[in-house]
């Protein structure tokens, strides 16, 4: 007949799936430290769990001596004799306790909670033996509970923890539902939980694709790169390694079919795929998109780009507060700087760079002077507090104090050279010349016309636009 402990243990081994001989061990180093604390620290004691019977079996060990002075360590010849006839003087004489119901409550107590923490020692090495080759794969299970913020999730055999920092913002779950989570880590010894999950990693996207897209897991189509904000845009490059394979189409699928299986997954996030290029130039032109981009420049030393993109591109290649070229740096690692044609055509000009060289002048405040008439530092020392007023990001202490900036900067320039003077000469010499065909030109103008071309560019000037629209009048 099955006793009631072997029964226990075998079907509590069975079902938490670790060894037999383990729940065992702890079985019996929880008797015997039961039985210390009974009997007392010194004793030699000796715990055995004969499986043919099913039950613990505890041995004391004492030396026999002529006559015993120490209980606990020793036993006199004549009652060691009683026990074994073949005994003699010095030996270690084992003695079986008959009923280990005798140790007490609490020592039965304490030995309940070596067991149960053995057990706990073999299960999470039974997890970690289970998960530790699924790390950095995708994994499956439903929302357990909520525990200050983190989601607890249950796998099956043990639950994981998706930390508050882990989870997409603004994206909720409810108990009960089912959830993919991608696993980031798995620990050995844990307090809480031994397994990590994560659903904001760039790891996360990649896999996910993955598993839909056919080509990725037969190695046809690669993923080079991936950047996220989470809940939000992410972008992901992929290469093919055929050439009559389209990796971008690959991902997409029929109708958007797989790219829409991972936005929903994702619970809305939108996803930009790119081709990716070895040539960096290349590369940032197709991790800016939808933005066009008109010119490259690629400093290697540095491990940035200049980026120049039409006026009513830059907004779009930007994106929201940056977000467009900020996954585009990441997705390349390189630091990304996007300016607009105006822009850039402006710092090709002496005369804004000198402007920009004053202090407490950006690109922004040089852009809105350069294109309020403000050519050079000689111009603007020339302005009044009055003029600059229009500049909303201006006061009348900020203006006063670039005027003098200005003024400084003008008086510190050196003077025109030769060479200089001769350009300033001929481009004079073109200005009258053009004046003169101009002035050819007016004659055939009447006087009403002119009066007219007049009176309205007075008031172009009144207003301060920067758009002049000139008509030809008719002859």
């Amino acid at each position: 007949m099955v006793s009631e402990l072997k029964r226990i243990i075998d079907q509590i081994s069975r079902d938490r799936g670790f060894d037999k001989q383990l729940l065992v061990e702890a079985i019996e180093e929880a008797v015997q430290s039961a039985a210390r604390k009974k009997l007392g620290s010194r004793r030699d004691i000796e715990v055995r769990y004969n499986d043919e019977y099913g039950e613990v079996e505890v041995f004391q060990f004492r030396s026999v001596v002529e006559v015993a002075e120490d209980e606990q360590t020793e036993i006199s010849y004549e009652e060691a004799i009683s026990l074994d006839p073949d005994v003699q003087m010095g030996d270690e004489l084992g003695e079986k306790m008959q009923n280990i119901t005798d140790l007490g409550r609490i020592a039965a107590q304490s030995a309940k909670q070596v067991i149960i923490h053995k057990m706990k020692d073999a299960e999470r090495e039974v997890i970690y033996d289970m998960f530790k080759d699924r790390q950095g794969e995708v994994v499956s299970g439903i929302v357990q509970r909520f525990e200050r913020g983190n989601m607890i999730i249950n796998l099956g055999r043990t639950d994981a923890i998706l930390p508050k920092d882990q989870q997409i913002p603004k994206r909720s779950f409810k108990q009960g539902d089912r959830i993919r989570a991608y696993l980031t880590e798995v620990r050995q010894t844990a307090r809480d939980s031994q397994l990590v999950l994560s659903r904001t990693n760039d790891e996360f996207l990649a896999k996910l694709f993955q598993m839909e897209v056919p080509e990725i897991s037969e190695g046809i189509v690669r993923i080079m790169g991936v950047s996220r904000e989470p809940g939000f845009r992410a972008k992901i490059a992929v290469s093919s390694s055929e050439s009559d394979v389209d990796p971008v189409g690959a991902c997409v699928g029929m109708k958007g079919s797989r790219v829409q299986n991972v936005v929903q997954e994702l619970q809305g996030e939108r996803i930009d795929i790119v081709t990716w290029s070895p040539d960096p130039a290349k590369y940032v032109y197709n991790a800016l998109a939808p933005a066009h981009v008109s010119m490259v420049r690629v400093d290697e030393d540095n491990n940035s780009m200049l980026v120049v993109v039409p006026n009513d591109q830059l907004s779009l290649a930007i994106g929201r507060q940056g977000q467009n070229v900020r996954l585009a740096s990441r997705l390349l690692g390189w630091r990304i700087d996007v300016k607009s044609e105006q822009r850039w055509n402006n710092l090709q000009d002496a005369g804004y760079q000198t402007i920009l060289a004053l202090d407490g002048v950006d690109e922004s405040l040089a852009d809105q002077l350069f294109g309020k008439g403000v050519r050079s530092v000689a111009d603007l020392a020339q302005k009044s507090v009055e003029d600059l007023l229009v500049i909303r990001s201006l006061g009348n202490e900020s203006a006063a104090a670039l005027i003098e900036a200005a003024k400084v900067a003008a008086a510190a320039m050196p003077e025109l050279s030769e060479s200089d003077q001769e350009a300033e000469e001929e481009t004079s010499v073109e200005e009258e010349v053009a004046s003169e065909v101009v002035g050819t030109l007016d004659e055939d103008v009447t006087d009403e016309e002119r009066e007219e071309a007049r009176e309205a560019e007075e008031s172009g000037d009144a207003e301060g636009g920067d758009e002049v629209s000139e008509e030809k009048p008719e002859a």
